[in-house]
């Protein structure tokens, strides 16, 4: 098998930083738009989005594209951002 590139590393990165300011700019429109966080349908919107985006990043550790700690990172940077959106859109409410 041939070995993973530098590139590679970046663009896997890139391609997982970009799924989670997806994920971002969907929970942003969703709770400025259309429901309230305490909606069940925004909890799984949520759930959901993470939870693929874990195993997106699971994938590519496994893979040696990025460490361990660049995905833990990636989602707990996430995890602050919606944090942030989820108490913005109750201190509004």
């Amino acid at each position: 098998m041939p070995e993973v590139t530098e590139t590679h590393r970046e663009k896997a990165y890139a391609l997982l930083k970009a799924d989670a300011e997806k994920i971002h700019n969907l929970i942003e429109v969703q709770i400025e738009n259309l429901t309230m966080p305490q909606c069940p349908l925004y909890e799984e919107v949520l759930d959901t989005q993470m939870f693929g985006l874990s195993r997106e990043i699971d994938f590519a550790v496994r893979l040696n594209l990025i460490s361990d700690h660049e995905g833990k990172a990636l989602l707990e940077n996430l995890e602050r951002q919606l944090n942030r959106l989820h108490e913005a859109a109750h201190k509004s409410v």
